[in-house]
């Protein structure tokens, strides 16, 4: 038997009182912008992008708030938790997590086509140069997903398996969660529901060893999509930027097909978090629309062969 590790990282990066704090989700957003930043600004002092040096840093804060936040929270909240919509001051509590990078590439879609048109830049040309930077965020947003023990993936034996006490959140192992429970309590009797059981692994430490025999082993696909999505990701797109003179479009149709493709695959390692379509994950039916809108962006660049002056 291996000895899997098993998941106990606290959400918050430091605790000013109670449940309130900076957490890791938000750093990861505000280390995302940060970098995206930088590596815009890099692009445009190199000339890849029209995008003037000056209004970088405004093209990446409103992308972030109106593209990112906006579009991904929507997008999860209208792909796969609808119900939320029952209370609508659920959507607005982006702290708790719940993010769709299918919505935020959409959002930032329909932000960066407004920002050309207000600012007269080539739409095409200022996403080819938004998109080598956006795994940067994905990355980030991956890592989250890692430290709050969300998304977690399907069951296996690997030998780099990991615990995720937040299974037992889940409807479908409320038996699980039942018989945690009952052991819980002989360590801590004010553990009553599996929420608490959740919260309560940071203050008993003992509790490590009640949920061990009952937690499944299962792939940590959060790293998976983080160095997937994120790091090769970035590095297939800077490397075709920098290395490569290619018309506006065709990197932007680049981006949608290599994410897509990625995302496809790691979602065979990632439990389903909503009802299947056609046999296929939410994530993996949204992305075979990407591979054909990315199909449509590389050949209507290749047709136009319009150039960023360099």
């Amino acid at each position: 038997m291996f000895a899997y590790y098993l998941h106990d990282f606290d959400p918050f990066i430091f605790h000013i009182w109670g449940d309130f704090g900076p957490r890791w989700y938000g750093m990861a957003y505000v280390a995302a912008f940060a970098c995206g930043f930088w590596l815009l600004r890099v692009l445009a002092q190199r000339g890849y992008t029209q995008l003037p040096v000056e209004q970088v840093g405004d093209f990446i804060t409103w992308g972030g708030l109106f593209g990112v936040m906006l579009g991904g929270r929507l997008g999860y909240v209208l792909f796969y938790r609808p119900d939320m919509l029952r209370d609508p001051l659920s959507v607005v509590r982006v702290w708790e997590g719940g993010m769709s990078s299918h919505g935020g590439m959409l959002g930032l879609i329909a932000f960066t086509f407004w920002y050309a048109w207000r600012h007269k830049l080539r739409w095409t040309n200022l996403g080819d140069n938004l998109v080598v930077v956006a795994p940067i965020g994905l990355f980030f947003g991956r890592c989250a997903n890692f430290i709050n023990g969300e998304l977690y993936g399907r069951v296996t034996t690997v030998p780099w398996a990991m615990l995720f006490p937040k299974e037992l959140l889940e409807p479908e192992n409320a038996a699980e969660a039942q018989r945690a429970l009952i052991a819980a309590q002989q360590v801590d009797p004010r553990l009553t529901t599996p929420e608490a059981l959740v919260h309560g692994l940071q203050a008993e430490p003992q509790l490590r060893a009640v949920l061990r025999p009952i937690l499944t082993p299962r792939h940590p696909s959060q790293i998976y999509e983080a160095l997937l999505e994120g790091v090769l990701l970035f590095t297939i797109l800077w490397l075709v930027r920098t290395r490569t003179r290619q018309p506006d479009g065709v990197l932007t149709g680049l981006f949608f097909v290599c994410y897509a493709i990625l995302r496809i695959v790691v979602e065979y390692f990632r439990e389903p978090d909503a009802s299947l379509i056609a046999g296929f994950t939410r994530g993996q039916f949204f992305s075979f629309f990407l591979i054909a809108i990315g199909l449509a962006f590389i050949i209507a660049g290749k047709i136009r062969n319009r150039h960023a002056a360099l």
